[in-house]
């Protein structure tokens, strides 16, 4: 901005210096092209008092020539540097007002177009933080349900048992969801990657298992876990908790039959199927059973997150079959932690 004042401050100058130099020069050229014209005699025509309303008339003409050019100068240029401010100023009051898709400007004055970047920049981590944050609510909302639905499955069982023995079972199962759901709001607070270890893949099993069976019993289904024993995966335990609650939610509400869950070493990784004797999953969404917002039913999140979730352990989900439904999650095997 500093460049383009400085071009017009010349340039208004130029013409006026222009202006009133002009007839000097060209007395001067007729002085030398033509030598037979001597000026001094041009002068002695312009004595007496009609020499002097000529003179003091170029004079003024000359003044005024030059106020007008540089007037004229003056507001082209005001208009070229006030138009982009004016623009960048709206800018400023959309970007406050909330939009948050600004496009940068190209006015050919660097400092203009470098405060439009910043604020086009600044637009779009607007955006982005609001994405983050519907995804962070629409994550929060499912892993929440999850862990929620079967404490609450447990607190029925306890309050319709008369037996003693069978309350303390089904309290002692409730408290470990109760641990397992305080984890998880530890992981969403933190939004960070859930510290890894050497996780037992037969506890996890075994603990979903009972945590899931009350719910499929009433549906007069059953969990049916079987495959290698013993095997230990590199991942956050909770995350491989959520994950396969999610497989375990989706087949309870899409699928039939028993649910059948195997574990077997594959190379340097550990699979782990689930399927269920249900009619499988719809073609016309099959290919994109893990984006956001894709499902026959429900809130369409929880396929998407559990993706999510294998991803940052360094493993993988995927749909192997269609019809049935059979999902896969390939984790990195873990050496069994010495004792």
């Amino acid at each position: 901005m500093r460049a383009a004042l400085l071009r017009v401050t010349m340039l208004a100058v130029g013409w006026v210096i222009a202006i009133l130099v002009v007839p000097v020069a060209i007395l001067r050229i007729i002085a030398l092209t033509l030598p037979d014209v001597d000026p001094l005699s041009i002068l002695d025509d312009l004595r007496g008092p009609r020499g002097v309303v000529l003179v003091v008339a170029v004079a003024v003409i000359q003044v005024v020539g030059a106020l007008l050019l540089a007037r004229l100068i003056a507001s082209r240029q005001a208009r070229r540097l006030t138009e982009p401010m004016t623009a960048l100023a709206e800018r400023a009051e959309r970007l406050g007002a909330g939009e948050s898709r600004l496009r940068p400007m190209d006015s050919g004055i660097p400092e203009i177009d470098r405060v439009s970047d910043v604020l086009a920049r600044s637009s779009a981590n607007i955006a982005r933080q609001l994405a983050e944050q519907r995804d962070f609510a629409a994550d929060a909302s499912h892993q929440l349900r999850t862990p929620l639905t079967a404490l609450l499955m447990r607190l029925d069982e306890i309050a319709t048992t008369d037996d003693l023995e069978a309350a303390r079972h089904e309290a002692s199962i409730a408290i470990s969801q109760v641990e397992r759901l305080a984890k998880v709001v530890d992981d969403l607070l933190s939004r960070s990657k859930a510290e890894q270890s050497a996780v037992s893949l037969d506890s996890i099993l075994a603990a979903l298992q009972r945590e899931w069976q009350p719910a499929f019993a009433r549906a007069r289904r059953t969990v049916r876990v079987h495959g290698e024993r013993g095997l230990y995966v590199q991942a956050a335990p909770s995350a491989v908790s959520q994950i396969v609650s999610t497989l375990f939610e989706n087949s309870l509400q899409h699928g039939r039959g028993t649910v059948d869950v195997e574990a077997r070493r594959s190379g340097p990784s550990v699979v782990l199927q689930v399927s269920d004797q249900g009619s499988g999953v719809p073609t016309e969404i099959a290919g994109q059973i893990f984006e956001r917002e894709v499902s026959s039913s429900g809130s369409g999140l929880g396929l998407s997150l559990a993706r999510d979730l294998a991803a940052a352990n360094g493993g993988r989900l995927e749909l192997l079959s269609a019809r049935p439904a059979l999902f896969a999650l390939f984790l990195s095997e873990a050496h069994r932690p010495e004792v």
